[in-house]
């Protein structure tokens, strides 16, 4: 077995949470924003100081590799993503490069030979919360999304991330996507919900992932006086839109028992007490594990955004802005977590995600699988969430077990 450091684990999980810290002991780091830069820059120190090779990419991702001892074999992917949510949590992303950094480290103590190379990576914009859409980065380096167009994506202000990337220097040199084949890849990750810890167990081995769809609406109304404007002449967005918030609410009752439908943003202008609302600009996330089943919830919503909309006389602009199809991992490198978990002693079990991940993508590249930590109460994106450090700890020691598996396999 290879040990690691818990000591050294936590201190360094305590550093990095430092960058973007909210009162809240939350993390608020936003893709390519100036806190992104700086746990960048920490990042890439620590790999070097373990001798790593680190090499950036076009669309930001960062990589770290550690040679095996046959040069012809093909590499172990390893890692997660450093950016946040708004105002989210530590554990999020973060605890999963971690959890592969501290691999690499203990690797390096015990002077464990390993036959195949490990590469280490930092996915750039997981999170979608600042430039839409989410796995960015490792969607345009398994060649899912197309690089260029990415680029040109903007945020709020404008600002687009060919732009951001420039503003951090984190727009690197390497052409974004693999140089060669992977034998196969592992994140950790967070839970975000409830299973694990209701069962009393610290490890997940994550064999899928669900299916899911991003719908972004704009409803068109007029804007009045709240006052001298008759309630029957009016043509109010937002009743529109409150209407069809309630009833992707209700959506979730009709279709499987896996479908989770939710209305994440939400924009009203102009904005003003007295002012009838003109326009809102709302979105709607719906999944399931079931593709056909997602494509179903697609077509109702836009069923339920006409329906709003006729009845309260205005128009609307309804435009899927992202669809990924559920996710089936490798059996292969499942079973190997799964081995490890019994050779540490880990309790644990197989399960599937509800939450979208790099390894979704990654998957389409090479055999990946995932391993889960539990959540506390389930919470996640959001200042509260939280991991026992006992549990971190113990997901960190199977991930080490399933590394050391993986890079010696034939």
């Amino acid at each position: 077995m290879v040990t690691i450091d818990p000591e050294r684990f936590r201190e360094t999980f305590e550093r990095y949470s430092e960058i973007g810290r909210t009162d809240a002991d939350g993390l608020h780091r936003l893709a390519l924003s100036e806190e992104d830069r700086e746990v960048r820059d920490l990042f890439v120190s620590d790999l070097e100081d373990l001798g790593l090779e680190v090499r950036i990419d076009r669309i930001g991702n960062v990589f770290g590799r550690a040679e095996g001892t046959d040069p012809d074999a093909e590499p172990v992917l390893i890692g997660s993503h450093l950016d946040s949510q708004p105002y989210g949590g530590r554990f999020d992303g973060q605890l999963g490069v971690l959890s592969a950094l501290e691999t690499l480290r203990a690797f390096d103590d015990e002077g464990v030979e390993h036959r195949r190379p490990i590469e280490i990576v930092n996915w750039t914009n997981e999170e979608g919360s600042r430039f839409k859409p989410a796995l960015m980065g490792s969607g345009a380096f398994t060649g899912e999304l197309d690089l260029e167009e990415v680029l040109e994506h903007a945020d709020a202000d404008g600002v687009t991330v060919a732009e951001a990337l420039d503003r951090i220097g984190y727009r690197g040199d390497d052409p974004v996507g693999p140089r060669e084949e992977y034998h196969s890849s592992l994140e950790l990750h967070v839970e975000q919900g409830p299973k694990l810890e209701d069962e009393g167990l610290s490890v997940g081995v994550v064999e899928g992932v669900f299916g899911m769809a991003w719908l972004e609406v704009v409803v068109h109304g007029d804007a009045d006086h709240a006052g001298p404007s008759p309630m029957y002449s009016r043509k109010d967005a937002l009743v529109a839109a409150s209407d069809v918030v309630g009833a992707v609410r209700r959506l979730s009752n009709r279709f499987a028992d896996d479908v989770v439908t939710t209305v994440g943003e939400l924009e009203v202008a102009p904005g003003s007490i007295n002012v009838i609302p003109s326009e809102v600009r709302f979105t709607v996330d719906v999944r399931s594990y079931d593709d056909a089943v997602v494509g179903d919830l697609v077509e109702a919503v836009e069923r339920e955004v006409e329906t709003a909309c006729e009845r309260e006389g205005v128009e609307y602009d309804l435009e899927e802005i992202w669809r990924i199809p559920h996710t089936e991992f490798s059996p292969t490198v499942a079973e190997t977590a799964l081995a490890a978990a019994d050779a540490v002693g880990a309790s644990h079990r197989a399960m599937v995600s509800g939450a979208g991940h790099d390894a979704s993508y990654v998957n389409e590249m090479t055999d990946t699988a995932m391993l889960f930590v539990p959540s506390v109460d389930g919470k996640t994106h959001n200042e509260a969430e939280f991991t026992e450090w006992a549990d971190a700890e113990e997901g960190a020691r199977v991930y080490v077990e399933t590394v050391k598996r993986l890079a010696n396999a034939k």
